[in-house]
């Protein structure tokens, strides 16, 4: 099944589930802060596993204590899809046993 572009209906509502994300620049994007260098870089680990478990990948950087995300969907011309949003469902999901906020 081919994947689509989101409507900006569609964008605003599943962002109303994700608290923290925002839209910029046609990407969804988050960052976290955490307890420790140590745990920011268990998180990062944590999301490049569910990356490869979804074939997805956002751009994902380490900070000191800091996690940052920014993703959206290349073979649709760099526009937001389901994939973006369950990437960041899976995200918001792991984040808490990483301390992060």
């Amino acid at each position: 099944m081919p994947v689509e572009p989101l409507s900006q209906k569609q964008i605003e509502d599943r962002l109303a589930e994700l608290p923290g994300w925002s839209v910029d620049a046609d990407r969804l994007t988050r960052s976290y802060r955490l307890g420790s260098h140590f745990a920011a870089t268990a998180m990062v680990v944590h999301v490049a596993q569910v990356q490869e478990e979804l074939d997805h990948h956002s751009d994902l950087t380490l900070g000191y204590h800091s996690v940052s995300l920014s993703v959206n969907t290349h073979s649709v011309g760099g526009r937001l899809t389901e994939l973006d949003f369950e990437l960041a469902r899976r995200v918001a999901e792991l984040a808490p046993a990483h301390g992060a906020s």
